[in-house]
Formats: C-alpha cells, sequence, structure tokens
C-alpha cells in the first residue's frame, strides 16, 4: 500500500454521503459501502484499530473511489446495486445476483423465450427488463411460458415432444410454422411487458369460466393459476416501477488543468444501478474527446433507450450521436434527468481535483519527508542510497541497491550484485558497499548523501568501516532502519548508536517505509532470477560453439538431452556443424 498516496486522498474526501468502493493492487474491487459523510467513514479504514476481519481487508487496499449522492438513501441503493455488479470478495450481503437479468427472445427462425443477463452477447435478440433479481425474472418466464408457445427445447428434434401436447409449443421441429405467428407473440409479450395485460386477463377469464361450465375442474384450475400469476407479476412490476423515471444513460464530463474527466449514471426503472468513470489526459477539444469515448463506450455496453447529455454539445454532434449509436440523446433543461446530469458533473469534477490535490499533497508530503530526515542528520539528506541481501541458505546471495532523489525513486541508478560472500549479512553488507563506492570514486561519481542501512548495529558498523577505509565517512552519512517486532520501521539509529523514533504518521514514515518496500522487491526479484535460471542450466551452457539458440535447436530435434547422448557425432552433425558437434558428444561422454 502506498500510505502516502492513500492519505494524500483521504484528505481531501468531500463531507457528502455516497458510496465507495476499495480496490486492490490489480484494480478490482474488494469491497463496496456507503456514507453519510464519506470523508469521515473512508477514514476510519485506516486510523485506529480494526477487528480481524477489517484489519486483514484493509491490508489489500491500494486505492479507492467513490460516488457522491444527493442522500444516504440513494447511496444505500448505489451500494446494493455496485456489490451485485462487481461481487466484491469482502461483501457478503446483497450477492445473489451479478447482474440483473432480462427475458429474452431470441433471434431465430423459431425463437425462444429465455432468462439472460448479459445483453452484449446477443444484440439481435429482444429483451424486456431488467427484473429485481432471478426469482421475478423466473416466475415472469414460466408465465410467459404458459401463456405464449414459444419453442422450448434448445437443439431442434426429430419429433414432437411433451409441451407440444401440453399447448405450450407449436412444434416447429415437425412442423411448418409461419413467421408471423412468433412475431405476433412476441407482440403479445412487448404489450404484456409494458403492463396491457387487460387482453389476455379477459381471454383467461373466459376460458376459465367455460371450463367450469363445461365440468372440467382441472382445466379451470389451470386457468385459474394463470391468472394469478398475472396478478403476481403485475403487483410486482407495480412495487417495481413506483416513482419509476425510465430506463436512461446520463454521461458529463468536467475538463480542467489538460485532463478530462467523464462520469456516467446507467439509471434502470429510476434507480442509479452503476457508475462508469474514466479519467484521461486531453490530447484534443474536450467535446471532441467526450464524444469519440461515448462511441467507443457502446460499441461494448447496450445502450439504454435514452441518452442523455449536457447542454454544452452541439445540435450537429446530437444528430450524429443518434445515428452512431441508434439512441434517442435528450438535452434535459429541468427535473430528474437535469438534476442526474448536475451530479454526474459534480461527481467529475470532484474527481479530477481529487487527482491534482491529492499529487500536490504527495510532492508536499514527499518534501516534509527529506526535510524531517535532514533535520535528524544534521545535514542535506536529498540523495539516498539503501542495501538489501536475499539468498537461499546461502546460495545465489545478491543484494539490490535503490537511490532515491528528493524523495522520488531514481530506477536508471539502481544496481544489482552478485556477492560472493556466504551466510552472514555483515560480510554481505561490507562486500556491497565497498563495490558501490569504490566504483564511484574510481569513475569520480556522485555520491549521495546518505546511505541507509537496513539492519540493527552490526551493519551500520559494517558500513561504517568500510566508508573509513575509503575515506568517505565525512561525505556520506550513515543511519540504520531499526524495525519493531513486526519487521516494520519504527526508528532511525545513527553511527554511535543512538535511536530516533519516528512518529508512524509522519511523512518521513512513509517515506521510509516506501524505500524498504522497494529495495527488498528488487533484492527478492533478482535472486529468483538468478536461482531460476541456475535451475534450468545444463551441460550444453558450457560447451563453446553452443550457444542459447544452438541449445533449444538441440533440445528440440533430439527431445530431451538424454536422448542427445545416445546420438552419434553424425546425427549431431545434421543440425549443427561438425566441430561443435565433435565437441557436444565429448562433453556428454566425459565421465565414460
Amino acid at each position: 500500500m502506498d500510505r502516502e498516496y492513500i492519505k494524500a486522498k483521504l484528505v481531501n474526501l468531500p463531507h457528502e454521503p455516497g458510496s465507495y468502493q476499495m480496490k486492490d493492487k490489480s484494480g478490482e474491487i474488494i469491497y463496496v459501502g456507503k456514507a453519510k459523510d464519506l470523508h469521515n467513514r473512508v477514514n476510519q479504514y485506516f486510523t485506529g484499530a480494526h477487528d480481524f476481519k477489517t484489519t486483514k481487508m484493509v491490508s489489500h487496499i491500494e486505492d479507492f473511489d467513490f460516488i457522491v449522492t444527493r442522500s444516504e438513501k440513494e447511496a444505500l441503493v448505489l451500494e446494493i446495486n455496485l456489490i451485485k455488479k462487481y461481487r466484491p470478495k469482502y461483501n457478503i450481503q446483497f450477492m445473489d445476483d451479478s447482474s440483473y437479468p432480462y427475458i429474452k427472445i431470441t433471434n431465430e427462425e423459431y425463437p425462444r423465450l429465455l432468462i439472460a443477463r448479459d445483453m452484449k452477447k446477443d444484440r439481435k435478440a429482444r429483451y424486456f427488463g431488467p427484473f429485481p433479481d432471478a426469482t421475478a425474472a423466473r416466475n415472469t418466464q414460466k408465465l410467459l411460458q404458459s401463456l405464449y408457445p414459444f419453442r422450448r427445447c434448445s437443439q431442434m428434434g426429430t419429433r414432437l415432444c411433451l409441451y407440444y401436447s401440453m399447448g405450450q409449443c407449436l412444434g416447429p421441429c415437425v412442423k411448418e410454422i409461419d413467421p408471423s405467428v412468433y412475431e405476433e407473440m412476441t407482440a403479445k409479450v412487448r404489450a404484456f411487458m409494458n403492463g396491457d395485460t387487460q387482453e389476455i386477463t379477459q381471454q383467461l377469464q373466459d376460458k376459465m369460466q367455460k371450463a367450469a361450465d363445461e365440468l372440467d375442474f382441472e382445466k379451470a384450475g389451470m386457468y385459474r393459476d394463470m391468472l394469478k400469476g398475472i396478478e403476481s407479476v403485475v403487483n410486482d412490476r407495480q412495487i417495481i416501477e413506483q416513482d419509476t423515471k425510465g430506463n436512461f444513460d446520463v454521461f458529463t464530463w468536467y475538463a480542467d488543468k489538460g485532463y478530462s474527466a467523464i462520469t456516467g449514471f446507467l439509471v434502470r426503472r429510476g434507480t442509479v444501478l452503476s457508475k462508469e468513470w474514466k479519467l484521461q489526459p486531453l490530447y484534443g477539444d474536450p467535446e471532441e474527446e467526450f464524444l469519440s469515448f461515448l462511441i467507443q463506450y457502446y460499441e461494448d455496453h447496450p445502450a439504454a433507450k435514452e441518452l442523455d447529455l449536457p447542454e454544452e454539445i452541439g445540435p450537429e454532434a446530437v444528430n450524429e450521436l443518434n445515428e452512431i449509436i441508434n439512441t434517442r440523446v435528450f438535452q434535459p433543461q429541468k427535473g430528474y434527468h437535469r438534476q442526474l446530469l448536475q451530479l454526474a458533473k459534480e461527481n467529475a469534477k470532484k474527481q479530477l481535483e481529487l487527482k491534482f490535490s491529492t499529487v500536490e499533497r504527495q510532492a508536499s508530503e514527499t518534501e516534509n519527508a527529506v526535510q524531517q530526515l535532514s533535520q535528524i542528520a544534521g545535514r542535506p539528506m536529498n540523495r539516498l542510497e539503501l542495501f538489501d541481501n536475499s539468498h537461499t541458505s546461502g546460495t545465489f546471495t545478491v543484494a539490490s541497491l535503490v537511490v532515491y532523489e528528493d524523495g522520488v525513486p531514481d530506477r536508471k541508478d539502481y544496481r544489482l550484485y552478485k556477492l560472493h560472500t556466504q551466510n552472514s549479512d555483515v560480510d554481505s553488507m561490507k562486500e556491497v558497499t565497498y563495490r558501490r563506492y569504490f566504483r564511484l570514486l574510481s569513475e569520480n561519481s556522485r555520491m549521495p548523501d546518505g546511505l541507509l542501512v537496513d539492519g540493527g548495529w552490526p551493519q551500520i558498523e559494517a558500513a561504517k568501516s568500510v566508508l573509513d577505509s575509503l575515506g568517505l565517512s565525512e561525505t556520506i552519512r550513515i543511519m540504520g532502519l531499526v524495525k519493531d517486532d513486526h519487521h516494520n520501521t519504527n526508528a532511525l539509529m545513527d553511527t554511535d548508536g543512538n535511536v530516533i523514533d519516528i512518529a508512524k504518521d509522519s511523512a518521513l514514515f512513509f517515506l521510509l517505509t516506501r524505500m524498504q518496500d522497494e529495495v527488498h522487491r528488487t533484492a527478492i526479484s533478482y535472486h529468483r532470477k538468478l536461482r531460476s535460471k541456475a535451475q534450468t542450466k545444463s551441460i550444453l551452457d558450457e560447451i563453446e560453439g553452443v550457444g542459447p539458440k544452438r541449445k533449444r535447436l538441440l533440445l528440440r530435434k533430439f527431445g530431451s538431452l538424454s536422448a542427445l547422448k545416445e546420438a552419434s557425432v553424425e546425427q549431431i552433425a545434421e543440425h549443427v556443424p561438425q566441430q561443435v558437434a565433435e565437441k557436444v558428444y565429448a562433453a556428454l561422454h566425459a565421465s565414460e
């Protein structure tokens, strides 16, 4: 976790209601929450003590995002919808569905009536919904299939099935059905989903009464159940659609300081299901960049019936979008749509301002950290170097060197070392310190202001003895990183053994922690690389004239080293020069 980056973002969070999304190092959302005050709630995660579950979750947080809402109630609804969409690993409730289900009528010669969640896989199909959950969708599907005999089987058979006998399929696998019949049923489904159930209700009531008059009570009961199903679905939809304001998307942007922040709200049945967000550098006109983004976005996402955009967009651009996206584009002037557009604009502006305030605060914090270290050292400490060792049971011993200039890593000056010393961190410190600074002296290169030793007094003493021998003890200030019982840096030690405590909320603490993590990462990476290379090394690597390409060629042609050993010089010479083939054969049979 980049603590300074997180700290900078926390300071600038707004004191407004909204939803927040915690992200791991890969950018995946791992937790979604809501807050009456975003600033206070999100800050709580990074201060004070927590229970085991929260501590574990916080340890994986590398970044966070947020959406400002108008009320805590809206924040709750948004939280639920985001959890359903992203299924974060640390959220338990509201995870029944990854997305909202739809009723789908397939685009086939003899269409089927299915439940679908992904509208992008089959754009030519017709969709009805969305439904609040899978149960509501299944109940509606079951009712519609009993009312309208769409094809049931996924693969066309060669004989009529039970659904045909029950009157729930027209039997297109055997009978020829006019396509207009399915078009008529699709139109009735559309009317039904729009709430027009009067005609089908009257038909079922007439059929139920006729069956009852004919004393066919089983059939009358079936029609009665259908009527109850219609009533249930209609009532559910009334609950869903009360205070609804339609299905539409809202997109807008805010541009400043060479960047454009684009925010979009996807609204279904009057509820904000999710937020789309993009921050990008501007290389052209903000409006043109925004329109380009919209066109690309809707190539991969299904468009709602309506797209609301800000009034800054000219009429020509609106007409182009109407044609390209194939949806109605509006520029609302008042009402709920206008309010959402303004809210999206506010979110875009806040996100952009947060980025720059975070960057500015990070620079300020870094400068403060360097100043604090300089005060402790009693001299400027602008250029710092830090070593770390890594080995496996004394083998493949390596060291890494990281360099920081004014608190910022200078990666071009990083160095990696293969060490000759084994099983001794003190001797390794002496070796790498001598090699580094003897080289700088020989080349008359710039010396660092400070050397931070990742270890205790023995390592400090070892580094000091080397610098004394090179006459650099007055040029380079040595300080050691002192760790607590949990291997976390909590203090500094000077060359006299004095320990200087560091406040854990100070800028210097975050800088030293980043440096320690960076040098450890580079050492481990180099160690693993050497160890992996050694494990794949073979006798072929020692033969003159056999490089990586010829090694791969021989192993590919013969399949294995043992098969190559069984080959004659003539067989080997078919793939490499005769002289090289003789050397390969001799090396493989040297023990004989």
